[in-house]
């Protein structure tokens, strides 16, 4: 009998709303069969005050009871619940998804609180880059449906790496799409009207991705700008997208900076898929 599918969830107990453990029940009722579900609470100390001062820090079985087991049980849903106390926050889940073999990463993001740029803890960036499997970056106030997925892909790859990362992201959307049964578009924004890909490229690639042409949008501005247009236009509910696995002269890790501003452009959940991302389930 072939093993279910795993959706890893990030609790973390500081939050006073669990919005990726609602998602993932929300998206778990749209799909037969339904996937299991790892939960993993922990607490990311870079993000979160970890002093004794914090009550939120400490978290009773009634709380686990109430804000966890209750919810998966009520919606029938099959579970395991993980409590990690590692410092080692990012590698921990890294760590802890593989070995479930999870298809994805349901991670929480808390919402803007003001208009300035969005940015990211450099551990949830650790996550994103590290992960074995794409990570779903859950926004409070998303739509929690699955019927729109917009793939953001570079027709204008030159490397072998990027080339493959398009494979990865277009592969992960089909996936996405054919198992909650929605309608996947793709879009590549590009800066210099030399790099705009001919129609037979645009055939070639509705051809081999099976995306009807008027489904795949090509536009010229930043990427961010464009992506952002793009999911508002067609209503998307999941952005999937890549980013490259890049290191600086110390050995970190360095940000994307396109892949933080599409990130912090679009109002959507999104999934992102880095170089080490295995191909779809």
């Amino acid at each position: 009998m072939q093993e279910k599918p795993v959706v890893f969830v990030v609790v973390d107990p500081n939050d006073d709303r669990h919005v990726a453990l609602e998602r993932a029940l929300a998206t778990a009722r749209e799909r037969n069969p339904q996937p299991k579900l790892a939960v993993f609470v922990a607490v990311d100390g870079e993000a979160v005050d970890t002093r004794a001062v914090n009550d939120h820090l400490f978290r009773d079985e009634f709380w686990f009871r109430d804000q966890i087991r209750s919810p998966i049980e009520e919606a029938g849903v099959e579970f395991e619940i993980n409590v990690c106390w590692s410092s080692d926050w990012q590698g921990a889940i890294i760590q802890e998804a593989k070995r479930y073999n999870a298809e994805m990463i349901y991670l929480p993001v808390h919402a803007r609180t003001s208009s300035r740029r969005f940015t990211f803890a450099e551990s949830k960036w650790q996550v994103l880059k590290q992960a074995k499997c794409p990570v779903v970056l859950i926004r409070p106030g998303a739509k929690d449906r699955r019927k729109v997925v917009l793939a953001t892909v570079n027709y204008q790859a030159q490397s072998t790496q990027q080339r493959q990362l398009n494979r990865q992201i277009t592969e992960r959307a089909n996936y996405i799409a054919e198992v909650y049964g929605a309608e996947l578009h793709l879009v590549n924004a590009y800066l210099d009207s030399m790099l705009y890909p001919d129609r037979g490229a645009l055939a070639k690639l509705a051809k081999k991705t099976g995306v009807p042409t008027d489904r795949i949008h090509v536009k010229q501005g930043y990427t961010n700008e464009v992506v952002a247009e793009i999911a508002k236009e067609i209503d998307a509910d999941v952005v999937v997208m890549g980013t490259l696995n890049q290191y600086g002269e110390t050995g970190s890790l360095l940000r994307g900076n396109t892949a933080e501003r599409v990130i912090g452009s679009v109002e959507s959940d999104v999934m992102v898929c880095n170089a080490f991302t295995t191909t779809a389930h």
